[in-house]
């Protein structure tokens, strides 16, 4: 039986996405589901399941997978397969790897967080394609990250490594989910960009949307609300960014996800205040690029960190 085909599942706090990936990287068949935002872990893993099972209905494909790869939002632990996602409360130490591995008849399962999976994709076919040192970023519902070092994904022992989303850039900030304080993250997500805006006087459009995209468009029409809570956000990310590129010399920093299609709302001021807080020589150089994946980045890596050629091959 030829087992030339991978499964991969994105899963965040929005939404939990499947795919069946080929050796190229080409998505063959795709599912998906919202995230549940309820409290019982068990309806979690029934949509992941349902994720599953839909394509494993594509029996033609199906019977030719040999491995799942899982990226997921963090943190996870890769050496006992759980994940106790920040922004999804009804995981904690929930044995996500053993279920999957379960649920697939016993496929081997390769579990990192949901940044390592994008860093792996940008590094494959994306904007670090090439690029022996670099950040990958997803800033979204949450802000996850994953490292390029030497050339290859560097995951670390639990999965996690390059998990920028929880290093505190304020440290008298606000408490974040997490447990920390001031964390990027907790200023520089979708949701904690609107909360801001909202907050400090930002009201929506007669559709009434509220989200992070709202506000960016609100912002490219020059609400000084909207504006101040995207550089609030850049300055946040930037402080991460500068302090990850300090410790690993990094030479760009790639950054993807629903809030970077923004665009020059926030790339613009996240440029500007990496000078501020890049400032050792070494530092002053690093690239800041948009991601080039899209939305598929995190299947596609899922996929690459189970057994396709290594990214960038």
């Amino acid at each position: 039986m030829r087992t030339d085909l991978v499964a991969a599942l994105d899963i965040g706090g929005t939404k939990i996405a499947g795919a069946v990936v080929d050796r190229d990287g080409t998505l063959l068949a795709r599912a998906r589901r919202p995230t549940p935002s309820g409290t019982e872990a068990e309806a979690t893993m029934g949509a992941v399941a349902e994720v599953l099972d839909e394509l494993a209905g594509e029996t033609a494909l199906w019977s030719r997978v040999g491995a799942v790869g899982i990226g997921s939002a963090g943190p996870v632990d890769a050496g006992t397969g759980t994940v106790s996602p920040v922004n999804i409360p009804s995981w904690r130490d929930f044995p996500l790897a053993p279920r999957v591995r379960e649920h697939t008849r016993g496929l081997p399962v390769t579990l990192v967080g949901d940044g390592v999976a994008m860093a792996a994709a940008e590094h494959w076919k994306g904007a670090a394609r090439g690029r022996p040192d670099a950040l990958c970023m997803v800033v979204s519902t949450g802000v996850g990250g994953g490292l390029v070092l030497g050339g290859r994904v560097h995951a670390g022992p639990s999965g996690n490594a390059g998990h920028i989303g929880h290093i505190s850039v304020d440290l008298d900030g606000d408490l974040c989910p997490c447990g920390g304080r001031g964390c990027v993250e907790r200023l520089a997500s979708g949701p904690n960009i609107a909360r801001r805006a909202l907050e400090h006087g930002w009201r929506p459009g007669p559709d009434g949307d509220t989200g992070a995209a709202a506000v960016a468009a609100a912002a490219r029409e020059g609400d000084p609300v909207a504006v101040a809570s995207f550089h609030r956000a850049a300055r946040a990310l930037a402080a991460g960014i500068a302090a990850t590129a300090t410790l690993t010399d990094i030479g760009v920093a790639v950054v993807g996800g629903g809030v970077a299609s923004a665009g020059d709302v926030l790339f613009a001021p996240l440029r500007k205040a990496l000078h501020e807080f890049a400032v050792l020589s070494y530092v002053r150089q690093l690239d800041v690029v948009p991601a080039q994946m899209g939305t598929d980045a995190g299947l596609i890596g899922a996929a690459a960190v189970c057994g396709l050629p290594a990214p960038g091959a």
